[in-house]
This record gives structure tokens, sequence and C-alpha cells, in this order.
């Protein structure tokens, strides 16, 4: 499988962006997907906080499993985390009242002292986490554009709600991903731009995942039973699903296409693609 690289220009725009306006804020807000907190963690955000409070929303939890055992781990470092799943408005209550938390302590010392605060926090993540889909969450309307293609918010923009203000800013990569095995799990979920993946490759690395951690889903989806290699596995997925061309040829394409989104999708049950072990690595 070849090198997984991306770090378009805009990325360094934004990088430059944030450190700029990091100054203006109080805080952040850092969007992991909670299916693999530790691939989607980028480090170079969380240095631009550094002294600053951090929360971190482990977003689309609905699709993931070991969501609670991430969140004590995240948590047992000292760092603030809530699990959600930011496209239901029965979240906001907890998403608010984690943002409060994490600055209780100035609100009362500012209330102390006889004046109300509006507190300032940046929403980050790598692309496609959902950290637009987090801002209207916590503005209780839709006032950013979303989508599931990496890349879709590209400048900043400021958000106001009672007591906070949101800016919402692009998602970002490091600048070299020195772990590939993270890099192929964002690509996996959609963080990468899918135009610079090959596409044969990151379907057959997610059957071989897929295989070892949760066999009896590819069984269920796609009826396979053997599993000796990724491409006897795809065939396989060709087989029930029809995706066949004339003369009995299989369609890879359409396959690889459709795995991946069925990951993507949810329609693979909930899965964790990290280790507890790659979660603790990390200094969050």
């Amino acid at each position: 499988m070849k090198t997984i690289q991306w770090f378009p220009g805009h990325m360094t725009k934004a990088m430059r962006m944030m450190r700029e306006n990091a100054a203006l804020c109080d805080g952040a807000v850092i969007v992991l997907d909670a299916r693999c907190p530790a691939s989607s963690f980028n480090a170079k955000i969380k240095d631009i906080f550094r002294g600053k409070p951090v929360l971190y929303v482990l977003n689309k939890s609905d699709l993931a499993e070991n969501t609670d055992e991430y969140l004590k781990l995240i948590r047992s470092g000292g760092a603030a985390a809530v699990a959600l799943n930011a496209t239901q408005s029965g979240c906001r209550r907890a998403l608010f009242a984690a943002c409060e938390g994490v600055v209780s302590e100035k609100r009362e010392r500012a209330r102390d002292k006889g004046y109300e605060r509006t507190f300032r926090f940046m929403v980050t993540g790598v692309p496609n986490t959902g950290k637009s889909t987090v801002i209207n969450l916590l503005s209780g309307s839709k006032r950013t554009v979303t989508g599931d293609k990496a890349g879709v918010t590209r400048g900043k923009q400021w958000i106001r709600l009672e007591g906070f203000e949101l800016l919402d800013t692009p998602g970002t990569m490091p600048p070299a991903f020195e772990n590939q095995l993270y890099a192929r799990r964002l690509a996996y979920v959609g963080s990468i731009n899918d135009d610079i993946l090959d596409f044969d490759d990151i379907a057959l690395a997610l059957l071989e995942d897929m295989a070892e951690k949760y066999p009896e889903r590819l069984s269920e989806r796609y009826g396979i039973t053997d599993f000796s290699s990724p491409l006897v596995m795809l065939e396989g997925a060709c087989v029930r699903r029809g995706f066949m061309l004339r003369g009995g040829e299989y369609d890879y394409d359409r396959a690889c296409r459709a795995v991946v989104d069925d990951l993507r999708k949810g329609r693979l049950g909930r899965i964790a693609l990290d280790s507890a072990e790659d979660v603790r690595s990390l200094r969050y």
C-alpha cells in the first residue's frame, strides 16, 4: 500500500490563521472521531492552545464502540472530554454543560468581580470529524456549512451563542503522517480527500482489518466465509452484492467503494478502529 500524505496549501494557511487567532480565544473544542480518537488527534492543534482549557468531543459515537473506555483514558490524563452524536439535538445539553465546565472557574471569578464574560472557543480538528455539526448543535440552528467530504470548511467564521462565541475553522492534518496506520484509519472514515486515495488499496486493507476484529460483520453483510486473503473477501462481497461485469468478471471498483461506504455509514455496525493502547499513548 502506498504512503498516504495529504496536506494541501489551504491547510498551511489554516494553521497560520489558527495560531494568529488563538490569542483571541479562551480555549478550544477539539473534535475527534469516536471510532478513532487517537488517529484523529492532531498534536499540532493541541500545541497551539498550550496552557488554555481544551474540551475533546468524541463525535459520531453512534458509529463507535468502546467510547466509554476511550473517555476514561482521555480524562485520566486530566483532559475534559465528552462523547456524542452531534446530529442529535438531544445531545446539546451535555455538550453545552461540557463547554461550561472547562471555563466554570473563570466565569465564577468574573461574576465575583461583578461582570459576565463571553468566552471564546476555537472549534477545530482533522477534516470530516463533524466540527461544523458540533457548532450547529450548540447554536441550535444551522449556522455553518456541513458535508461528508473532507475539506468542506475553508475559511473562518464566528458564531455567537449565549455566554460563548465559537470560531469555526477548516480541518487540518499534521504536515506529515509519521504513523501510516493512523493515516489509513483516517482514510477509512473519510477524513482524507478520496481523490488522492487508491480505493483498491484502502478497501483491501479495510477488509483485512475488519476480518481481524469483526469477521462476523463481514459474514453478515457480504456472506464472506473465506478469510484467507483480502482479495478473496472482496470477491465474496462481489458475489453477494451482485457486483459483477459481463462475462462473469468481478466489478472490483464498485465493490471497493461499497465496502468503504458501508463502514462510513455504519452499515458494518459500531466499530473501534483504534485500540485502547493507541489512545493511552497520547497526551491529550
